[in-house]
C-alpha cells in the first residue's frame, strides 16, 4: 500500500514540474502542440525548441512516408485501371463475337429453311417422277399383254413396236431423272443436317461466350469497386499528407519564434535563422546566408538613403544629406513602400533603403534603388511574398525583421531554382536575384563555400572571415 501511494505521489510530482509534457507518445505531443495557440505551455524555451524540432522532423518523416504511400497507391490505381481497360476490351470483343454468332445462326436458320423448301420441292418431283414411271410401266405392261390378233386388228405392227420402244425409252429417262432427284434430295438433307450441326455448335459457342462475358463483367465490377476504394485511399493519403505538411509548417513557424536574434544578428544567430528559413524554403542554409551576406552584410547595411520625394522618387544620402536621384521608382514601388512602412509602424521618410547605383545606357540613367531590409527586397517584389510569409510565419511579415526577411529571401531563391541545391542552379538563382550574372553570383558562391565549410567543420579561414565579416 505504501509503495502504491509513493508511485502516485511521484507521478503527481512529475506532472507538476515545469516543462514536463505527459503524453503517450511523440505523435500525441506534436498533435497537441500543432493545435495549440500557446506553443509549449509549462516548458522552458530550450526544452520547447528541442520538442518542436522533434515534431518538425516527425511530420517531415510522416509526409515523406505518405509520399511513398501515394506513389504505391498511384501504381495500384494504374494497375487496376489497366486491368479494367483490358476487361472492358474483352467484354466488347465477346459482345462482338456473340452478335456475330447470332447473325450466323440466323443466317444458317434461313439457309436451313430454304433447304427444307428445296427438299420439299425435290420430294414432290420424286413423287411426280414415280407416278409417271408407274403410268409408263402400266402402259408397257398392257402393250406386252395384247394378243397378236388384237395387235393385227388395231393397225400397223410397226406402230405397235415403235410405241413400245418409246414407252421403254421414256421409262428409262424418267428413271434416270428419279435417281438424280433422289440424289439431290439426299444431298440437301445432308446439307441440312450439317447446317443444323453448325447451328448447334454456334449456339454452344454463343452460350460459352455469354458466360465468359458475364464473368468478365463481374470481374470488371469488382475491379471498379477496388478502384473506388483505392481512389478513396489515395484521396485520404493526399489529405493526410497535406495535413502533415500544414502541421510541419506550423511547427516550424513556432520553432522559428524560439530563435532569439538581436536587431543586427551575430553570425551565429544569423546562421540559426538561416537554417530554419532555408528548411522552410527547401534550399541550402549556406547559400541563403551567402545571399544575405552579399546583400546587407548580414543585416549591418540595410540601406544608405532616405526617400524624400514620393512623386519623383528622389532621396538623400543618410550620412551627408546629399540629394540622390532615383532612390525609388514612383510608379512601381513608392505606393507599396508607403503601405509596408505604415503596416510596420515606420516613418517612410526615415526608413533606410538602398541608394541608386549610378548606371547609364546611351547617356540616360537606368535602374533604381529602394531595396529594403537585410534581404534587400524592393517594395513591389516584397508584396509578392506577403501572403506566403503570413501563412508560414503566422504573423504579418516585416521586411526589416531578420526572420521574415531571411524567409522571404529563401522563398524567392527557391522560386528562382535554388531548391535544386546544385552549384549551377544556385549560381543562376543568385544572378537572377541580383538581376544579372557576373561578379555578384561569383561572390555569393564563394561566400556559400565558406559558410558551408563552417557548418561542416566549425572552422573558417582568414580569407573567408574577411569575405563574410
Amino acid at each position: 500500500m505504501i509503495k502504491k501511494y509513493f508511485i502516485i505521489l511521484l507521478l503527481l510530482a512529475l506532472t507538476s514540474l515545469p516543462g514536463f509534457c505527459f503524453a503517450d507518445n511523440l505523435g500525441d505531443q506534436c498533435a497537441a502542440i500543432s493545435e495549440s495557440t500557446t506553443g509549449c505551455p509549462n516548458m522552458s524555451v530550450a526544452d520547447c525548441k528541442v520538442l518542436l524540432q522533434k515534431c518538425a522532423d516527425y511530420y517531415d518523416q510522416q509526409s515523406a512516408q505518405l509520399a511513398q504511400d501515394l506513389t504505391k497507391t498511384s501504381q495500384q490505381k494504374n494497375t487496376l485501371q489497366s486491368a479494367i481497360s483490358k476487361l472492358k476490351g474483352k467484354i466488347q470483343g465477346l459482345e462482338a463475337d456473340i452478335n456475330r454468332g447470332a447473325i450466323m445462326v440466323k443466317d444458317l436458320n434461313i439457309q436451313i429453311s430454304d433447304t427444307q423448301l428445296s427438299i420439299n420441292k425435290t420430294a414432290n418431283k420424286i413423287e411426280n417422277s414415280q407416278s409417271q414411271i408407274a403410268d409408263i410401266l402400266r402402259s408397257v405392261y398392257e402393250e406386252d399383254k395384247k394378243p397378236a390378233f388384237v395387235i393385227l386388228l388395231e393397225g400397223n405392227l410397226s406402230d405397235f413396236f415403235s410405241n413400245l420402244t418409246y414407252l421403254k425409252s421414256l421409262n428409262a429417262g424418267v428413271s434416270s431423272l428419279l435417281d438424280s432427284t433422289k440424289s439431290l434430295k439426299s444431298y440437301l438433307q445432308g446439307q441440312q443436317i450439317k447446317m443444323g450441326d453448325n447451328v448447334d455448335q454456334l449456339q454452344k459457342t454463343i452460350a460459352l461466350q455469354t458466360l465468359q462475358k458475364k464473368q468478365n463483367e463481374q470481374n470488371k465490377k469488382e475491379q471498379d469497386q477496388y478502384l473506388k476504394l483505392t481512389e478513396a485511399q489515395y484521396q485520404q493519403q493526399l489529405k493526410d499528407k497535406k495535413a502533415a505538411e500544414q502541421k510541419a509548417s506550423k511547427i516550424k513557424a513556432m520553432l522559428f519564434q524560439t530563435v532569439g536574434v538581436s536587431k543586427v544578428p551575430t553570425f551565429g544567430e544569423a546562421l540559426d535563422v538561416a537554417k530554419t528559413a532555408a528548411a522552410l524554403a527547401g534550399i541550402r542554409p549556406a547559400f541563403l546566408l551567402a545571399i544575405i551576406s552579399q546583400e546587407s552584410a548580414i543585416g549591418r547595411n540595410v540601406g544608405q538613403c532616405y526617400l524624400t520625394d514620393a512623386t519623383t522618387g528622389t532621396g538623400k544620402k543618410i550620412s551627408t544629406g546629399a540629394s540622390i536621384i532615383r532612390v525609388m521608382k514612383p510608379t512601381r514601388d513608392v505606393t507599396p513602400f508607403m503601405q509596408i512602412t505604415a503596416a510596420a509602424g515606420r516613418d517612410p521618410m526615415k526608413t533606410p533603403v538602398s541608394c541608386w547605383i549610378p548606371a547609364y545606357v546611351g547617356g540616360v540613367p537606368t535602374g533604381w534603388g529602394g531595396a529594403m531590409g537585410p534581404a534587400q527586397f524592393i517594395p513591389s517584389t516584397w508584396n509578392l511574398f506577403t501572403s506566403r510569409l503570413q501563412t508560414l510565419l503566422g504573423t504579418a511579415p516585416d521586411p526589416w525583421a531578420i526572420k521574415d526577411s531571411f524567409t522571404a529571401s529563401g522563398l524567392y531563391l527557391a522560386d528562382l531554382g535554388a531548391s535544386a541545391q546544385t552549384a549551377a542552379a544556385e549560381s543562376r538563382a543568385a544572378a537572377r536575384y541580383y538581376g544579372q550574372a557576373g561578379a555578384y553570383n561569383r561572390s555569393v558562391m564563394s561566400r556559400a563555400t565558406c559558410i558551408q565549410t563552417f557548418i561542416d567543420t566549425s572552422t573558417m579561414t582568414a580569407t573567408c572571415q574577411n569575405l563574410i565579416f
